[in-house]
């Protein structure tokens, strides 16, 4: 009615049997080591300790015509520049801040239905 296990299958239990017991053990030491961890973490900030708006109210973003700057070319042509020397920003206020509008005619995009520029 039974049969007996032999060696191998035997073998075969037993290393399954031992990964998973490796398997869990893993899980628990990265969990303990996660909660250790979290433990050094600081506490989140308090309801006071949290930003506030400045007294003068929002800040607004502000929208302005931008032109490319120009490169400043070396005294001597055999010179070569620095990064420091051209500067962070590619592009300076324009002195027009007026927005460039569809001209009149135009249809205003691609497959927009009008008659386009005629």
């Amino acid at each position: 009615m039974y049969e007996a296990a032999t060696g191998a299958q035997v073998f075969g239990y037993a290393l399954i049997l031992i990964a998973g017991v490796a398997c869990v053990a893993g899980l628990i030491w990265a969990f303990r080591l996660g909660f250790k961890v979290r433990e050094r973490e600081p506490a989140p900030p308090r309801p006071d300790e949290q930003p506030k708006m400045p007294p003068s109210g929002p800040v607004h973003e502000t929208r302005e015509v931008r032109e490319p700057d120009e490169v400043p070319r070396a005294a001597d042509e055999s010179e070569r520049l620095t990064p420091h020397q051209l500067g962070n920003v590619g592009t300076k206020r324009a002195d027009d801040q007026r927005r460039p509008r569809w001209s009149p005619g135009s249809s205003g995009s691609f497959g927009g239905g009008g008659g386009g520029r005629t």
